[in-house]
């Protein structure tokens, strides 16, 4: 089978409003509504609708042969419902055709897969069953947000029951080798692995309409040109780009929609190729190989890895800072946090802080409304901080203890035994109040280290060791009758064999002694030569 896989995918990210000029803690609508709505509606007339109608004429057109798979994000789909629900209608119309093949992906387009799997897991489970729900048919091929993939993370996708996945076909992973077949997971073989090939996919997307590129201008016979000289061994090529491309990237204007209608075409006729969908291939071709990805790559920018969402400090700040708050927000049962929680997640919000140069910086810039990338942490974080405002009330107003309190809690619980008890029935050591000026013994704490005098005590007469006066420096040397007011000082915690030291009554004269000033500072002696000991 020779093939080609033609994926598009749609994330129309929510602009966030400018929080500068609201009070912390009192406005919570986090969206500029009208800037959102006017965009959704906007990229629809240029794009969504005439490209939606030309897929649907090209399907009646060639039948079997003309196929393509689609990713829309939770997000984007979202905005179809609330503002452009021609747009959802026309998708749902293309869904009939059973020729059109809907992906899976993170319901708000996130990096959720970077650092917490479980949220990864739901935000995944959420999409699925929305495009379940929406066009009748539950995804078994699965596309991470900007194509991002590693080894660990397709086993994960695997074991949420994807038998394929997309990523890019990136050199550093490929080396000599060509994207153009099947590969599969390096640690879970069952997972096969499409690979993008970004030459030919963004001579469309992004060189076009370039008239200083060498390819301009691009018709359909000199593309199908440049995939014949491939060679005749190539199984499969994948040509995965943005659905803006057509009407909003690329204008009306470029001849972008000519192209695309004469594409299909001029590749039937001319070559050994069809248009197939990720699922379809993945029950024909067989992996030639494991695909090698120890550390995450994705479409984006030059380097071909993460760092166009956390390369920097900003981005990481605010990207730590957010996910942070899982915990929380999982035990939190408000629809509004939830789905706030959802949208702040999307990758965009981390895209436009992004602070590199060159090539990289003109495509960011392309895409970010902000004056800067400055200006998109800081209106990022002040949103983030009235976020956790309404957070911590929630928990506060529903008693809901974070995951620390609810350990502090139940360790009370364990520990009733273990409450010092005894320190409550010594409370008669309430009169050895006076202990409290005897409070400076705290910073003889060595004398805690006398605790082993305890075991002094044994029952083998202390006394006798008592009269010991070389002993009296010694740790042992508590039972000293002159060293009787440390006892004071040691039933403030472990006063336990104080029950012994009940015959100190006659030490209770020692009360008497406790104004006895002169023998505080001995006390202090004492400790200066257990330290020196020490």
């Amino acid at each position: 089978m020779k093939a080609i896989c033609l994926y598009l995918q749609i994330h129309q990210p929510l602009r966030l409003r400018n929080y500068r000029f609201f009070e912390m803690g009192q406005a919570h609508n986090y969206y500029d509504d009208y800037q959102n709505q006017y965009l959704i509606n906007r990229i629809a007339e240029r794009s969504y609708l005439p490209m939606n109608q030309l897929i649907l004429d090209l399907i009646k057109k060639h039948g079997k042969n003309f196929n393509i798979s689609l990713s829309i994000s939770g997000v984007a789909l979202s905005q179809f419902e609330w503002y452009a629900p021609d747009v959802l209608r026309s998708f749902q119309k293309l869904a009939k055709t059973g020729q059109v093949e809907f992906l899976a992906e993170t319901d708000g387009h996130t990096l959720a897969s970077l650092t917490n799997i479980e949220e990864f897991k739901k935000q995944v489970k959420l999409h699925s069953d929305k495009i379940e729900s929406l066009f009748g048919k539950r995804p078994t091929t699965f596309r991470n947000t900007e194509l991002i993939y590693s080894d660990a993370i397709g086993q994960v996708v695997h074991s949420m029951g994807y038998n394929i996945m997309l990523t890019e076909g990136a050199r550093p992973i490929l080396g000599w080798k060509s994207p153009n077949y099947m590969y599969c997971n390096a640690k879970e073989p069952k997972l096969k692995v499409l690979l993008r090939n970004y030459q030919l996919s963004d001579d469309i997307s992004f060189r076009f309409s370039n008239q200083s590129w060498q390819g301009w201008p691009l018709t359909s016979e000199k593309y199908v040109k440049w995939i014949l000289d491939m060679g005749n061994k190539e199984e499969v090529v994948n040509l995965f780009m943005d659905y803006e491309t057509f009407g909003e990237h690329q204008a009306q204007e470029t001849g972008i929609f000519e192209f695309f209608k004469a594409l299909p075409t001029e590749v039937l006729k001319r070559t050994p190729y069809t248009f197939a969908t990720p699922s379809t291939i993945a029950q024909k071709l067989k992996p030639i190989a494991p695909v090698y990805v120890p550390y995450p790559i994705s479409w984006a920018d030059e380097e071909r890895d993460i760092s166009a969402w956390l390369g920097n400090e900003l981005q990481n700040e605010a990207f730590e800072k957010l996910y942070e708050l899982s915990d929380k927000v999982a035990a939190c049962k408000d629809p509004e946090i939830q789905k706030d929680w959802m949208f702040l997640q999307a990758s965009d919000h981390f895209y436009y802080m992004c602070t590199k140069w060159r090539g990289s910086a003109d495509v960011h810039k392309y895409f970010s409304h902000y004056p800067s990338p400055y200006e998109a942490f800081i209106n990022y974080m002040n949103i983030l901080s009235d976020f956790i405002i309404r957070l911590n009330q929630n928990s506060l107003n529903n008693n809901q203890p974070n995951s620390t309190q609810k350990i502090m809690e139940k360790e009370p619980k364990k520990a009733t035994p273990e409450k010092v008890t005894p320190a409550k029935k010594v409370a008669p050591a309430k009169k050895a109040a006076p202990a409290k000026k005897a409070a400076p013994a705290k910073k003889a704490a060595p004398a805690k280290e006398a605790a082993p005098a305890k075991k002094a005590p044994a029952k083998k007469a202390p006394a006798k060791k008592a009269p010991a006066k070389k002993a009296t420096p010694a740790k042992k040397a508590v039972p000293a009758k002159k060293v009787a007011p440390a006892k004071k000082a040691v039933p403030a915690k472990k006063v336990a064999p104080a029950k012994k030291a009940t015959p100190a009554k006659k030490a209770t004269p020692a009360k008497k002694a406790m104004p006895a000033k002169k023998v505080a500072p001995a006390k202090k002696a004492t400790v200066k030569k257990a330290a020196v000991k020490k």
